[in-house]
């Protein structure tokens, strides 16, 4: 059963549904009391789709003795209206913004289905794929290959966030990032792997508390040495003292999302993004 004081959001779009959940997510966040169940329909095009969703809101209106609230991105205003039957809360966002961009700029909008993530043969769909085809290569330092075309090279110990924050940068911004990761015989070397040391200038550091990793370890590899608190500890104060010495800025991932993760190395490291 849901919570008594839950409320269901819909994000509605003709397309994937991202940018209604992206941007409905912003505008949620603010409401951290409140528990949300969230439901994405994406790629609703038809009336007999909409009659669909209205129904689903219709029934979690009955289920949560409250009204839901529907965010949508529909191109289409009479999928919109349709939708608009059900006792709900409606957030459109094109209604929101594009109306007034179109009364400031003088012309009219281009609405087109799905046109905000473009068409696959765009530079900005291509920069992405390359840029992810690059993370992708060159995780976990698993290549050295081309690695001079990195833009960022996340470094830290492992399970410390590199890999998911190369991805999301490689997705969101295009941008082409490397992870590598700091490990006990570099901590013995004191020095930074062969790879990295003629590319300091590229290298930003990600850290972690040692409560939290040895969490995220005990469920890779539960009761281990790797995962030991003490080791841990060991591994971070070690991981930060050879990052201080080679001058590598770093932040601590602990409380962030990957969001504000990939935010700030865009900003610390003045990476310019290839995708709009």
């Amino acid at each position: 059963m849901p919570d008594e004081h839950s409320r269901t959001v819909f994000f509605i779009s003709d397309g994937t549904g991202i940018t209604a959940e992206t941007l409905g997510h912003s505008l949620l966040t603010q409401f951290d009391r409140i528990p949300f169940r969230q439901v994405r329909i994406p790629f609703v095009t038809t009336p007999a789709q909409a009659q669909d969703c209205l129904l689903q809101i219709q029934d979690a209106a009955r289920r949560d003795g409250a009204r839901p609230i529907v965010i949508t991105t529909l191109v289409d205003a009479s999928i919109g209206r349709q939708l608009r039957e059900a006792d709900a809360l409606f957030v459109d966002f094109f209604e929101t913004f594009i109306a007034p961009l179109e009364e400031e700029l003088g012309a009219r909008s281009s609405l087109t289905i799905g046109r905000s993530h473009g068409q696959a043969g765009s530079q900005d769909y291509l920069n992405r794929i390359e840029a992810v085809n690059f993370a992708l290569a060159h995780d976990d330092g698993s290549s050295d290959r081309n690695l001079d075309k990195a833009e960022v090279i996340l470094i830290g110990v492992s399970r410390s966030g590199k890999t998911p924050t190369s991805l999301y940068l490689a997705m969101q911004f295009g941008i082409r990032a490397a992870n590598y990761p700091l490990i006990p015989e570099d901590f013995e070397r004191q020095q930074l792997p062969e790879a990295l040391k003629q590319r300091r200038g590229k290298l930003y550091g990600l850290t972690i508390a040692p409560e939290r990793l040895q969490q995220i370890r005990s469920e890779r590899r539960p009761g281990s040495h790797y995962a030991s608190l003490a080791n841990c500890r060991f591994e971070i104060e070690a991981a930060q003292t050879l990052m201080r010495r080679e001058g590598v800025h770093w932040l601590d991932s602990t409380t962030k999302s990957i969001e504000e993760i990939a935010a700030t190395i865009m900003h610390d490291a003045a990476l310019d993004r290839h995708i709009f």
